[in-house]
């Protein structure tokens, strides 16, 4: 079955480019244009992905500290120190 996959995928490929190789200089700008922005759009949702987990994961870790190491009075939070936690607890 996998193979069968395969076979379809390298033979796509190879359809591609030779439509490639048979269109114009233009059209084949474009087509390269077109292919290079789709595959940059691959790669910015791979890191919108994975940077709105980092940000999700360091929120929670400041409400956490939040509720643990201050007060709050009314809208206002009084942290028991302004130290910063420390570098390997961050990450």
């Amino acid at each position: 079955m996998i193979e069968k996959v395969f076979a379809a995928v390298g033979l796509i490929v190879c359809l591609v480019f030779i439509a490639r190789l048979l269109v114009g200089p233009y059209r084949r700008m474009k087509f390269d244009a077109w292919a290079r922005g789709l595959w940059q759009r691959m790669g910015n949702l791979y890191r919108w992905r994975s940077s709105r987990k980092t940000a999700e994961r360091v929120a929670e870790e400041a409400i956490r500290r939040a509720r643990e190491n201050g007060t709050w009075e009314g809208n206002v939070y009084k942290p028991k120190s302004f130290k910063r936690p420390p570098r390997d607890k961050l990450h």
